[in-house]
């Protein structure tokens, strides 16, 4: 079984993922022929995607280390990026054992009403497969580890259950929850903060989404005209000659206009698997509602998350080296920033200057977990056996986030009976949020 599993994620997401989508499809009554087309555009879409960020990450990529070796040789822990999060957890039994467990207690969640979200998106399964490591790194148990994983799961649902509303209307994605845990974590950290900002003078003021500066600035309020600006900016602290400054502000302009345009073909293909599974629910379970879970790959096209992820690129980078105690050289997640704050925006109501206010204050919190989490990761990595090519201690940016932190900690601390209260904990918040929570009067 474990080797069937394996030899699946092997054919990558832009094979699983459509097969999936068609299976999904024909549960919830789509007809054979729709159905296959549906997965078929999620699976071009899901190469678009993968096409333009790629795209993004191999230009910025050598700006970025040029940038690191300038700005950052006093920095010792490499910044490894969550690139390998899903090549690292899928290496692993441990890993492989997700899938099985995440798609029958998801099923069994929804069919009871603890949960609104089926996750779908199996290579989002990564996240909640890295925090069962991290606890079977911390307690030498697999066993611990698959605790691990099951309160990991609970808390990606009851993540995407309290949000989802929030955020499929900020992007206009009904019928659809994000299951992306790394992009969910930052929604924790955004609505305190925005709070914040609502209690500053003058800041509470500022009226700064992309449409508003796009009509106050014209031309250089143009997401495309900021991308090349961005790219410029960051090809001239890279030290580039200017044909190579020229190409990389052309590339990130290029990202901010086909990116948007990619996310659409994905969703093109999800509508009908959203609407048909919206049927089901009012048919089989007395009008429940089900959200369709997927990645936050959908939302990172959004003007305000791709000008706010390109401009913390050297902002990054700057905190990291002004920022006393820190020792994280942002480096592999330098092109992935999108993923962890893409879900932070909406809750800063698409306002650019919060966004980028909120994401740098966020930026602090993962600098200085990520380095204190360096020894765990590095251990998470040994554990895997995975060949990370490089000595002493390693870590992600976007991995030194709270739920990590809180693994750590409480098994540090008491063991795996932390693990059990979380988990107790979340399971009640779960079935509060869905079964006993009144909706809201709108």
């Amino acid at each position: 079984m474990v080797e069937a599993l394996q030899w699946f994620i092997g054919l990558g997401s832009t094979v699983f993922l459509p097969i999936i989508i068609i299976i999904i499809a024909l549960f919830f009554g789509v007809k054979l022929s729709k159905a296959i087309i549906s997965g078929i555009t999620v699976g071009i879409g899901s190469i678009g995607l993968d096409l333009v960020i790629g795209l993004l990450s191999s230009n910025l990529g050598t700006a970025i280390q040029t940038m690191g070796e300038k700005y950052g040789n006093s920095l010792s822990i490499m910044d490894i990026g969550c690139g390998v999060g899903g090549p690292l957890a899928f290496s692993t039994t441990l890993g492989i054992c997700i899938i099985l467990i995440s798609l029958g207690l998801n099923l069994v969640f929804v069919m009871l009403g603890w949960t609104k979200t089926l996750n779908v998106d199996i290579w989002n399964f990564w996240f909640p497969a890295f925090l069962g490591l991290v606890a079977n790194a911390i307690s030498g148990s697999f066993w611990v580890g698959l605790l691990g994983i099951i309160v990991a799961l609970m808390i990606q649902w009851l993540l995407a259950d309290l949000f989802q509303e929030k955020i499929s209307n900020f992007f206009g994605y009904p019928g659809i929850a994000i299951t992306h845990m790394m992009a969910l974590c930052g929604t924790i950290f955004a609505i305190p903060v925005n709070w914040l900002f609502d209690h500053i003078p003058g800041l509470n003021r500022i009226d700064a989404d992309a449409e508003t500066i796009g009509k106050k600035f014209g031309i250089f309020g143009d997401t495309v005209i900021m991308g090349l600006f961005i790219g410029i900016g960051v090809g001239i602290l890279a030290w580039y000659d200017v044909a190579k400054i020229g190409q990389l502000g052309m590339t990130t302009a290029a990202v901010m206009k086909i990116m948007p345009k990619m996310v659409a073909m994905f969703m093109e293909g999800l509508m009908p698997v959203a609407e048909a599974a919206k049927t089901w629910t009012n048919k089989h379970l007395n009008g429940r509602t089900v959200n369709i879970g997927m990645d936050a790959a959908l939302t990172v096209g959004h003007p305000t998350v791709m000008t706010t992820t390109l401009i913390m690129v050297p902002v990054s980078l700057l905190l990291a080296i002004i920022l006393p105690g820190n020792k994280t050289l942002p480096f592999g997640d330098l092109a992935f920033y999108a993923f962890a704050i893409a879900l932070m925006v909406p809750f800063f109501k698409g306002n650019i200057v919060r966004s980028i206010l909120g994401c740098s204050l966020y930026m602090v919190t993962m600098l200085y977990l990520s380095t204190w989490l360096a020894p765990v990761i590095t251990n998470v990595f040994k554990l895997a056996e995975y060949n990370v090519g490089t000595v002493g201690l390693v870590t992600s940016v976007n991995c030194g986030l709270w739920p990590v932190a809180l693994f750590t900690i409480l098994l540090q601390s008491i063991g795996w009976i932390g693990l059990v209260i979380i988990g107790v904990i979340v399971l009640g918040l779960l079935i509060y949020v869905n079964k006993i929570k009144k909706p809201a009067v709108q």
